[in-house]
């Protein structure tokens, strides 16, 4: 196996990283040294975050279309990130949610969850791992679970639900395997995080409940013990950690980062 590369010339794929959380991971990584390869279904939007990281393309970050539930093009976009830059580092982050009540959750909203927020984390998951294989390097893979994959006490997110418990177990399963060639795998589990996926939330669940937004928002943050909505940026130093050095000896892991929202 090849030893570790110093931080300055470590690369990072971030997929779903054109806002939001995976915005903030890229963001985070960049100020902490890494190449980062923008990934996102919105090209245009993978472009805005390169232009904002440390240094810009002159540092070397890039940003690349990619849909995460198309696994030949995720193998396409390892190999080449490795082969021209190394690829230390993948961080599954596309996801989506949608709400609605169990009963109403159709076959189709059903699929695209579980196309996006699993299978898009099990393909990429596959195409990092076999670069990583195929350059012997050691190697982590960070996937973005949520609160959600550990108790299914969440109202009109079923499918949401089932998708995120699939992507806990999923990421036991490669850090199992992966780990005779000493290449990590765990994944992060926000809570209640304030992004543009969190603000059409809190309007269906308002609708759901004949409630308001502004209600919704505050029964969260009252189910918070740190008493704030999460920011991107927590979950951010969380995977920042996972990616680095420190946690070398750390595989197959579900960190909770909720403020204490829900406690295991």
């Amino acid at each position: 196996m090849t030893s570790s590369p110093s931080s300055s010339s470590r690369t990072v794929v971030v997929t779903g990283a054109g806002s939001g959380i995976g915005r903030a991971i890229a963001t985070t990584l960049a100020d902490r040294g890494w190449r980062v390869v923008v990934t996102d279904v919105n090209a245009a939007g993978a472009a805005e975050t390169v232009a904002a990281l440390a240094g810009g393309a002159e540092r070397g970050h890039e940003s690349a279309h990619l849909d995460v539930t198309d696994g030949a093009a995720a193998t396409v976009l390892a190999d080449d990130v490795a082969d021209r830059l190394g690829l230390q580092a993948w961080v599954n982050n596309a996801g989506i949610s949608a709400m609605e009540r169990f009963v109403d959750v159709s076959p189709e909203q059903y699929q695209r969850t579980l196309d996006i927020n699993l299978k898009g984390v099990f393909l990429c998951g596959q195409a990092a791992a076999r670069t990583m294989i195929r350059t012997g390097t050691q190697g982590s893979i960070v996937n973005t679970a949520s609160m959600a994959a550990k108790q299914g006490r969440v109202p009109f997110l079923s499918d949401y639900v089932a998708s995120k418990f699939g992507v806990l177990g999923l990421t036991q399963a490669m850090a199992f395997e992966l780990a005779a060639n000493q290449i990590t795998v765990n994944c992060v589990c926000p809570g209640f995080v304030a992004t543009p996926m969190q603000s059409r939330e809190l309007e269906w669940e308002a609708r759901l409940t004949g409630s308001t937004p502004e209600g919704v928002q505050k029964s969260w943050i009252d189910a918070t013990p740190l008493a704030r909505l999460q920011t991107p940026d927590d979950v951010a130093r969380a995977v920042a950690f996972l990616v680095s050095d420190d946690a070398r000896f750390i595989t197959g892991e579900a960190l909770s980062v909720n403020g204490g929202a829900y406690m295991d």
